[in-house]
């Protein structure tokens, strides 16, 4: 709703003619600007553009930088990435025959390999904000707040997992994890009468490392759509605070 209000308040300032729209929220049908103020309304077309784009940079860099340090993932609850799901009854039958400690260790080479992996989103990001047009910024001002994220991840999501799959496969390695499953489920798989299980490291963990990205910035664009205090830049305050 603070996007609506945004293009309300740009409407009332700017006294220009717009044509409108209908979009259904909470199955109420609200009206809705269809096209943006022109350039010589309080807040121009270019400077709407340049601001969610300053916004998408700030949000997916600091989400990219929080994510890209020592425990980023893994002392950060809403992302840490746990034991593989499929494999759940592999960690819960080697703790009861008391190795817990190789599984916590296990868990903790996934959350360092995620941690490392996370260097590349920011060039990725960038290249892909850079894209952005007026067609866009117009989806992004009447959707949601986490409209922008939705952006990134529809544009970015393909080429993030390209890139981050490798680094993941070298993190993996470099912090033993592959070593390390391959000791749990040589374990597990040596028990009788159980399942063998073989799960893609490297998929797993860079899917999750992708979800826990993409939720850091979405958590960051919405700062900035409902915080005046995370609009730290001049032009920040006065597209969204307008």
């Amino acid at each position: 709703m603070n996007s609506l209000k945004t293009f309300a308040s740009i409407l009332l300032i700017s006294g220009s003619t717009l044509s409108f729209g209908q979009i259904n929220i909470g199955g109420v049908k609200v009206n809705v600007p269809t096209s943006l103020p022109t350039s010589n309304s309080a807040v121009s077309e270019t400077e709407i553009i340049n601001g969610l784009k300053e916004a998408l940079t700030l949000g997916s860099k600091t989400a990219s930088q929080n994510l890209n340090k020592l425990d980023g993932f893994y002392k950060n609850p809403k992302v840490k990435i746990p034991f593989p799901e499929d494999c759940q009854k592999v960690a819960t039958e080697l703790r009861k025959l008391g190795y817990g400690k190789k599984v916590d260790e296990f868990e903790l080479t996934l959350n360092r390999a995620a941690e490392d992996a996370s260097k590349e989103a920011a060039t990725i990001f960038a290249n892909s904000i850079k894209q952005m047009t007026l067609t866009d910024a117009k989806n992004i001002l009447t959707g949601p707040d986490t409209a922008a994220t939705g952006y990134l991840r529809k544009t970015t999501n393909s080429s993030l997992y390209s890139a981050f799959a490798p680094h993941i496969t070298t993190a993996l390695n470099k912090t033993t994890a592959t070593k390390k499953w391959k000791e749990l489920t040589t374990l597990y798989n040596k028990l009788p009468l159980v399942k063998k299980v073989d799960t893609d490291l490297t998929r797993y963990t860079t899917n999750k490392a992708l979800k826990g990205l993409f939720l850091l910035v979405a958590d960051e664009e919405t700062k900035i759509r409902k915080d005046p205090a995370a609009r730290v830049t001049d032009l920040l305050k006065k597209v969204f605070g307008s």
